[in-house]
């Protein structure tokens, strides 16, 4: 299986050679010429090769900060440790200006709807006595 491939390599490397051989002096020059103005300008003093130098640890750098910032502070958790129906009291508690949302709130509280608006009306006036 091998044999191909070289067969094929050896073929190219002699097409190779005989057209170095035919190629006239003043195109052979100005490949020479390009060939080091290539490799002169590939010394890493590019641009966007210093760039990369600055930006890739900077990169790393804030990798590990934005890491470190998201161990030292977890997440609170509001239901850790609260059994559910003492979670719900203490969002009624801190939000007492609003009423509470229909689809989270007891449906037994919407039963006595009348007690609720008389007590709205009157409660004022019972505590003053």
């Amino acid at each position: 299986m091998n044999a191909p491939a070289d067969h094929l390599e050896r073929r190219a490397r002699e097409l190779y050679r005989e057209a170095a051989r035919q190629i006239d002096p003043a195109t052979a020059a100005r490949l020479r010429a390009a060939r080091r103005s290539a490799l002169a300008g590939a010394d890493g003093s590019s641009f966007a090769h210093r760039l990369l130098q600055l930006l890739l640890p900077a990169g790393a750098f804030a990798a590990i900060a934005f890491a470190a910032l998201m161990l030292s502070s977890p997440a609170e958790n509001p239901t850790s440790g609260a059994p559910v129906g003492t979670l719900s009291a203490t969002v009624a508690d801190t939000d007492g200006d609003l009423p509470p949302d229909a689809a989270a709130a007891d449906p037994a509280l919407y039963q006595n709807m009348d007690f609720y608006g008389w007590l709205a009306k009157n409660g004022n006036s019972q505590a003053s006595r």
